[in-house]
């Protein structure tokens, strides 16, 4: 039976864009500066102000696209190993969340572990979202946060600084092959 939580009834968004941020930020991240450098945060300020409503609106989409792709390739890797991915990710994910109080506000917390919890259901985290109203801006930071912790968590099981990305791409390209 469909759920109108399914993927297939959910926006893909600017995955492109979201991407870029995500990576963006895992590159300064992992260079040991720990916070984008302030040019590099310009440039993104620039883009995102560049978008307007839907643009910005497509990004979102995107970013909750990135979360679900990335939740998929763990749960796939944690049932390969005969292990849950919200017993194993989304407790590791809300405990981080919850020591960066300036970026991700606690009341966001539930949010982007429901949004995790949804993608490993096989449901539209963005469409799970949508069922309780707008976003809000108090929950963008988090949603990057929640995007950025995912990719980097796969990139620390693969040992790989860059295979999130790689994956993500790897998917674009062959959904314009097809």
């Amino acid at each position: 039976m469909s759920s109108p939580f399914d993927p297939q009834n959910a926006p893909v968004g600017d995955v492109g864009a979201a991407l870029l941020m995500i990576d963006s930020r895992l590159k300064s991240i992992h260079a040991g500066k720990g916070e984008t450098d302030p040019e590099q945060r310009e440039l993104i300020e620039q883009f995102t102000g560049s978008l307007g409503p839907a643009g910005a609106n497509d990004v979102l989409d995107g970013a909750c696209t990135l979360i679900y792709m990335f939740t998929t390739w763990l749960r796939q890797a944690h049932e390969h190993q005969d292990k849950d991915v919200i017993e194993y990710v989304v407790p590791t994910l809300v405990a981080t969340m919850r020591m960066m109080p300036k970026s991700v506000r606690p009341e966001a917390i539930p949010t982007m572990a429901g949004l995790v919890i949804a993608a490993a259901n096989g449901l539209s985290p963005d469409a799970w979202r949508k069922q309780y109203g707008f976003w809000t801006e108090a929950e963008m930071t988090p949603l990057e946060v929640t995007a950025f912790l995912l990719a980097d968590h796969i990139n620390r099981l693969t040992g790989d600084a860059d295979f999130a990305t790689r994956l993500i791409c790897d998917a674009l390209s062959s959904a314009g092959d097809g």
